[in-house]
């Protein structure tokens, strides 16, 4: 009996040990030998699942980016460019036309970006509400954003139409003097100092009443994309959290302040990057309401001539491929820097709130 205890132990030992020889050694090898070369095969297949939005992404996107900046670095017709180096930088960023139409963009911007998102931030947070209709308050507030530009911009001119339009019946109505909206080069305080007898100073022009009239119809357009993005950052905010709050004592305004804020500040963040990079981009707005309203390329005097206005002219009107890519290059990296300020100083603290 003894004997066939020992054999039965030792048995018993060599099959531990045979275990664990093939967790530890040679064992670990052989196994990790076959899910290795299917590892390195599955992700060879998995590039091909992907290949057609690398393509995409190269034909479309990348490519496109790369011909712009050797296109800026000739002149000539496409067919017979000239190469010149950095001629068309050195021309753009010591012409005066360059800087005056970067001017004018940032204007614009500043016209219609804080409106637009305060606008959208406030309505939004009205339909965020328990009321009766909100499906087709939200139908009605996105509709100018689906609208073509152009037919949105043919009625806008009729409003600012200087003999029968809405906006100086409206005007009229407070006792106010009518005005040439979209055809009136002139500042908007130049017009408050002759109408109206106010003591600005004699070099604050301000911007043209023209680019006013446009940036309100921007304001318009572009409102309800803003709407549409807030209310899906409100609808992530947990009722519970407002109710608790009620409960506590807090009034509507703090709710506001102390909630809704806070906690919408990563979708406040993204429409904010948004709204810069359409802003600084636009140009269906400005072209179409020039051309509703039988004005030349850049408005009366070139007050509305942005830099997207001033590269389409030169591309289409004056045939200057090189220098109208060098624009567009000079407005990419604009963008490219403003939005990398934007994440380098409001990112990080809208992740941390």
């Amino acid at each position: 009996m003894s004997g066939v205890n020992a054999d039965t132990a030792i048995q018993v030992e060599g099959e531990i040990n045979g275990s664990s020889d093939d967790h530890t050694g040679t064992g670990a090898v052989r196994s990790n030998d076959k899910p290795a070369s299917s590892l390195k095969r599955y992700e060879w297949s998995a590039f091909l699942y992907i290949l057609p939005a690398f393509l995409v992404l190269g034909i479309f996107h990348i490519y496109p980016v790369f011909n712009a900046i050797y296109i800026s670095l000739n002149k000539g017709p496409i067919n017979k460019f000239t190469f010149i180096g950095i001629d068309n930088y050195v021309r753009a960023l010591g012409s005066s036309e360059f800087w005056s139409s970067l001017g004018t963009t940032f204007t614009y911007s500043l016209m219609t970006l804080p409106f637009a998102m305060a606008f959208g931030l406030f309505f939004a947070y009205l339909l965020y509400q328990r009321i009766r209709g909100k499906a087709f308050f939200r139908t009605v507030f996105f509709l100018p954003y689906v609208i073509s530009t152009v037919g949105s911009a043919t009625v806008w001119s009729w409003i600012f139409n200087p003999s029968s339009g809405l906006a100086n019946q409206l005007l009229k109505l407070f006792g106010l003097q009518p005005l040439r909206w979209l055809i009136e080069p002139a500042g908007i305080f130049q017009i408050l100092n002759r109408q109206y007898q106010l003591n600005f100073p004699e070099w604050l022009h301000g911007p043209s009443v023209a680019l006013i009239a446009i940036a309100i119809f921007t304001v318009w357009q572009t409102m309800g994309y803003d709407i549409v993005i807030f209310l899906a950052g409100l609808t992530n905010i947990p009722r519970e959290i407002y109710e608790a709050a009620r409960i506590d004592g807090a009034n509507g305004v703090q709710l506001f302040r102390y909630i809704t804020l806070p906690l919408l500040a990563p979708t406040t963040f993204f429409v904010l990057v948004i709204s810069i990079i359409n802003s600084l981009q636009s140009f269906n707005q400005i072209y179409a309401m020039n051309s509703a309203s039988a004005q030349v390329l850049g408005g009366p005097l070139h007050t509305t001539n942005t830099l997207t206005v001033y590269m389409f002219d030169q591309l289409y009107t004056k045939s200057n491929f090189g220098y109208a890519s060098t624009i567009a290059v000079l407005l990419s990296v604009l963008i490219m820097v403003l939005t990398l300020f934007n994440f380098r100083f409001f990112g990080d603290r809208t992740e941390q709130e």
